[in-house]
């Protein structure tokens, strides 16, 4: 008796080690399969050499342009039918949903045993509709390829399976064998009355989880580009041993005396006012100490609403009323030739290059004020309020209770933030002083990004505008650790 009940509890572990082992496998799959979407070399719809190399799966089943922008002489002369290329972002589409249903599963298998076998038949219907998304891409590319022959233009439609379409093939055997696996080796549950349940850390882990995978889209899968600073890469062209350059582009930011001449002047201006950003830092401190002292809840909120809201203005829009306002026949030269009866006010006090850097920053921080207090309001409203209570029976004035109350509860937020802004201190954006730049203040508003911008778009040197944007990362890195060392060796604390 006792070892039938050993060999009943030896292949329940069994089991269990088999379906735990199958999940974790199917999880991994499945996220890696959601990320494959927008990695462009993964993608399966790529069945022509004149679909954009840079094309994902997921741009490729919503963006018809980018799968026709090269390819406008092929359809003119109908080499490739219109019904192919609907039918390969309607397939793409149809791979995205399996994606996107196996994904789901997979986050539904953090619950319970209930909620674990119900999102297991996700990937079962899932992974088949991926199947199914894929015999399409493969029927446009058997569509293609007889097309093709036919006008006898193969070699200009340059029809091709992409290894994406095998990795997709891979993807969905592995989702359905393993999903497979962890369903028939989980046990269902016996009682019926039982609801779908997860645990809370697994639902912070999925409410974080988007915010996890929007950082890799836009953080780091941009990273990839990175491999145009080793190649001799123009617009248009491709990568290849043929146009490989090491670290020539690299060489040439000191090699090159007007390259050099150029991040000097940029240099200098990201720093200047990056510099000024961080000297006046504590100005959300203050507003946000003031707006709390104000007694008035209307006007406080009044107060917050009308500097919160400048930031939600687009810096066009921002540059449109500065030229209502400080334009050759904008407001002020307007008021002071009316009303003041000065002749030649004419000045456009936009276009003059005098203190460029002192009216970046007043715009910016008439721009940014409200929107950095809130944190700071913030942590206002966390400060315990026995802490005023006890000041005030021990006789300390609004003004104390500031000093020596608020303002150290705020120290480690502003801490924090201060970090932060000494990392990206060679980050300081570009839409502001794009659209702020002229011919005349170029040379003291031209920032690291805005050269980058110039450079990369203006004149198409890639390569060049890719290992200026490292640089500045790796400087940004350092930056960021040597700050935060600092920190933990003066106060006792960091962020890293």
């Amino acid at each position: 008796m006792r070892g039938t009940v050993n060999t009943a509890a030896s292949a329940e572990e069994a089991e269990s080690l088999g379906s735990r082992v199958s999940l974790w496998v199917y999880r991994v799959v499945a996220l890696i399969a959601g990320m494959a979407l927008f990695f462009p070399p993964a993608n399966p719809g790529r069945i022509s050499e004149k679909i954009n190399a840079a094309a994902s799966l997921f741009t490729t089943g919503i963006s018809r342009d980018t799968i026709t922008n090269s390819m406008g002489r092929i359809l003119r002369s109908q080499w490739i039918q219109d019904s192919d290329i609907t039918l390969l972002m309607i397939s793409c589409i149809v791979v995205m949903l399996g994606v996107i249903a196996c994904a789901a599963g997979a986050c539904m298998s953090l619950g319970n045993r209930k909620m674990r076998r119900t999102g297991l038949l996700l990937p079962l219907c899932g992974a088949p509709v991926m199947g199914v998304g894929l015999f399409l891409i493969h029927r446009a590319y058997q569509n293609m390829l007889t097309h093709g022959e036919e006008v006898g233009k193969l070699d200009t439609i340059k029809v091709m399976i992409p290894g994406g379409f095998w990795v997709f093939c891979v993807f969905a055997g592995l989702l359905l064998l393993t999903a497979a696996i962890a369903f028939f080796t989980t046990e269902p549950e016996k009682n019926r009355a039982a609801r779908m349940e997860m645990d809370e850390k697994y639902k912070l882990f999925l409410m974080m989880l988007p915010v996890i995978l929007l950082s890799f889209i836009f953080a780091y899968l941009p990273i990839w580009g990175w491999r145009y600073a080793f190649f001799d890469y123009k617009p248009g062209g491709v990568i290849g041993p043929e146009n490989y350059v090491g670290l020539k582009w690299f060489g040439s930011l000191f090699n090159d005396p007007a390259t050099v001449s150029d991040l000097i002047r940029v240099l200098r201006n990201t720093l200047i006012m990056s510099g000024l950003g961080i000297a006046t830092s504590w100005l959300p401190i203050a507003f946000a100490v003031l707006l709390a002292e104000v007694r008035s809840t209307r006007f406080q909120r009044t107060v917050q609403t009308l500097t919160t809201i400048p930031n939600f203005i687009s810096w066009v829009l921002v540059y449109a009323i500065a030229i209502c306002i400080f334009s050759t026949d904008g407001f002020v030269n307007s008021f002071l030739t009316n009303v003041m009866h000065q002749s030649g006010a004419n000045t456009n006090y936009l276009q003059i290059a005098d203190h460029t850097w002192l009216k970046m920053l007043l715009w910016g921080t008439w721009k940014g004020v409200g929107w950095s207090a809130i944190v700071y309001i913030a942590g206002i409203a966390g400060i315990d309020q026995q802490l005023y209570e006890a000041a005030r029976v021990d006789g300390a004035n609004r003004f104390r209770c500031i000093w020596h109350i608020t303002i150290p509860g705020l120290m480690p937020t502003y801490m924090v933030m201060l970090l932060m802004s000494i990392a990206g201190i060679l980050s300081n954006g570009m839409e502001q002083y794009l659209v702020f730049e002229n011919a005349m203040n170029k040379d003291v508003i031209e920032v690291l990004d805005l050269y980058v911008y110039h450079i990369g778009i203006g004149q198409n040197q890639i390569p060049l505008s890719t290992v200026v944007g490292i640089s500045k990362s790796l400087i940004g890195v350092t930056l960021l650790f040597g700050a935060n060392g600092i920190s933990k060796a003066i106060r006792g604390e960091s962020i890293i």
